[in-house]
């Protein structure tokens, strides 16, 4: 049988979205990214006016926040947020700079991570972030680690960029990505690191179609 949750977890623009969305495909399963969820509540932030380092009021914004995902193309799931479809709003460059801050607060992420394990009990579910394997869903059958250079991360994002048509050097794009390493490895809420039983995949010298096939050989075969 193929593993009803399988994990995707790794560092920012390591590839999770693109990955995990064209696996569930071939799966037919559903995929979410929980980045998209922290964005959303995010902008929500954003929209309350609430200052983000006010970590009470966050995380009792968080508890009165009404979560729920609708598909999108038939596989991949998208949040909706108090019944408001905000995924226009999620890349957008004030969300980007505040995202990390928001997603570090412990009482946040409690309340994140209930409704993620919610959506995964619905099965045949491709859940990607940076701490599925090891807190989200530590039961999921089949948990992938993805790794990349910080060098290639930032070449990737700023293609990314580009073609999205938002101006950013590649040597800021390199200098955020750090940053955010840096802060995702260390922080003391779900760290980012490979789960014991991970199967950790350098993406470095392989394409997107040879990441996913290498996952979807370890799903079929499981």
């Amino acid at each position: 049988m193929k593993p009803q949750l399988i994990a995707i977890d790794g560092p920012v623009a390591v590839g999770k979205s693109s990955v995990g969305s064209l696996l569930a495909r071939r799966l037919g399963y559903v995929f979410f990214d929980t980045g998209m969820m922290y964005r959303a509540f995010t902008w929500k932030v954003i929209k309350s006016g609430i200052p983000i380092e006010d970590e009470q009021k966050l995380c009792q914004l968080a508890n009165t926040t009404k979560f729920d995902f609708v598909p999108l193309q038939g596989w991949h799931l998208s949040p909706i947020i108090d019944d408001e479809d905000v995924s226009s709003k999620l890349l957008c460059s004030e969300v980007e700079a505040h995202v990390s801050l928001a997603s570090k607060i412990a009482g946040v992420r409690q309340t994140l991570i209930l409704e993620q394990r919610k959506l995964a009990q619905r099965g045949k579910v491709v859940m990607a972030g940076r701490d599925i394997g090891t807190v989200v869903l530590p039961w999921a059958e089949l948990k992938i680690f993805l790794t990349a250079s910080t060098e290639e991360r930032a070449k990737r994002r700023h293609k990314e960029l580009l073609k999205r048509r938002e101006n950013s050097s590649l040597e800021s794009v390199l200098a955020d990505l750090k940053k955010r390493d840096e802060m995702d490895i260390h922080r003391t809420i779900s760290p980012l690191k490979p789960a014991e039983d991970a199967i950790i995949i350098d993406t470095e010298n392989l394409s997107l179609e040879q990441v996913v096939d290498k996952i979807y050989t370890l799903a079929v075969n499981l």
